[in-house]
């Protein structure tokens, strides 16, 4: 995948994640930890976005620090 920090082999900081995003459209790939929030599994990620508004479950790799110090997380794939 181009364009996402690789996760260390050596910690379990960064990880693939089920999640729900907060966004107003599935265009971009990779979000603030603000508009992220992490679900136990995609079936709890998908019945929690579909009660939301602007709510997407996806999978998700991170948290990672941008450039700019913000915690972000990349988008793997949108779960439907």
């Amino acid at each position: 995948m181009r364009g996402y920090v690789p996760p260390d082999p050596e910690t379990s900081v960064s990880q693939e994640r089920c999640a729900v995003i907060y966004t107003p459209r599935k265009s971009r790939t990779r979000f603030p930890a603000g508009c992220v929030e992490i679900m136990e599994d995609a079936q709890s990620a998908i019945t929690a976005a579909g009660a939301r508004e602007k709510s997407y479950a996806a999978r998700v790799l991170g948290p990672s620090k941008s450039s700019e110090g913000q915690f972000i997380y990349y988008l793997v794939e949108w779960l439907s």
